[in-house]
């Protein structure tokens, strides 16, 4: 069991005033950015967490806050909250499932555009309704101008090619492909192909690994539970959901998370998995 000082990256789906499957409401979500603010931790930019771990020294009250899939209401309600409080994200983006056009109003700007819950933004990728659930590069583009968001790999497709090919080396080749038009997408749209791939529905293997790192990939992120350590696997990254709670639940979470000893004990006797 390791007692090196932890680093939590949480893990978000959805802010909206809509209750759901992987969704925080913005009262909670500006609740938990306004504690982490108003009590000394720092979120990390992506290339913060990068030089972090590179250099083994991991400060305490760190922690890196991710969302996944680059839904709407990541703009519509989580943006204003992270620069009311000066806070910091990184949206792991299906890249192929992003469109053009002017940016929507976000919260605090009028009107704001209906947001999806979970289930009907699923719906509306299975349709082709892409827009109507997931960001426009205009708002990447915005948020990444205003400082509050990193933007990385979600693939492209969002395939599980394990269900899809039973073949192994078709469906290597077809998550390289996937992989490699993830990063030409992200360097043509932000000037810079991404070393940060977060795995569709958390699946990976010693396969999917390998593929990923053949293609320029080194930091790889699951959904296994755990807090990141100086010693921590880069191609297997471990987060925490983090819940619909107010600060109170959020505050002793990251009471726990942010202790060596208290942090491992806690995630030891949770998981049964004591590597983490």
């Amino acid at each position: 069991m390791s007692f090196g000082q932890p680093l939590p990256v949480l893990m978000y789906h959805h802010v909206s005033p809509k209750p759901g499957l992987v969704t925080c409401s913005p009262e909670n979500f500006r609740a938990q950015m306004a504690w982490l603010a108003n009590n000394g931790w720092k979120t990390l930019a992506t290339a913060e967490f990068e030089a972090v771990l590179k250099s083994g020294e991991i400060p305490k009250k760190s922690v890196l806050v991710t969302f996944d899939d680059g839904y709407l209401d990541n703009w519509v309600y989580a943006h204003p909250v992270l620069q009311e409080f000066g806070q910091r994200a990184t949206i792991f983006l299906i890249t192929g499932w992003l469109g053009d056009g002017p940016c929507r109003p976000h919260a605090g700007q009028g009107a704001v555009p209906e947001v999806p819950t979970h289930k009907q933004a699923m719906a509306a990728a299975a349709e082709g309704k892409l827009d109507d659930a997931f960001l426009r590069w205009s708002e990447v583009e915005a948020m990444r101008i205003a400082g509050t968001c990193d933007f990385h790999s979600h693939t492209h497709s969002h395939t599980r090619w394990d269900r899809q090919l039973a073949d192994q080396a078709t469906r290597d080749a077809a998550l390289a492909d996937d992989l490699s038009a993830s990063r030409a997408t992200l360097a043509a749209r932000l000037g810079a192909a991404s070393p940060h791939l977060c795995w569709p529905q958390g699946y990976f293997d010693t396969a999917y690994q390998r593929v990923a790192q053949e293609a320029g990939f080194t930091h790889l992120y699951t959904t296994e539970p755990g807090v990141v350590r100086a010693d921590v696997e880069l191609i297997r990254l471990p987060r925490l959901v983090a819940k619909d709670k107010p600060a109170a639940w959020f505050a002793r979470r990251l009471g726990i998370y942010g202790r060596p000893l208290l942090s491992a004990l806690y995630l030891g006797l949770k998981s049964g998995n004591k590597g983490h």
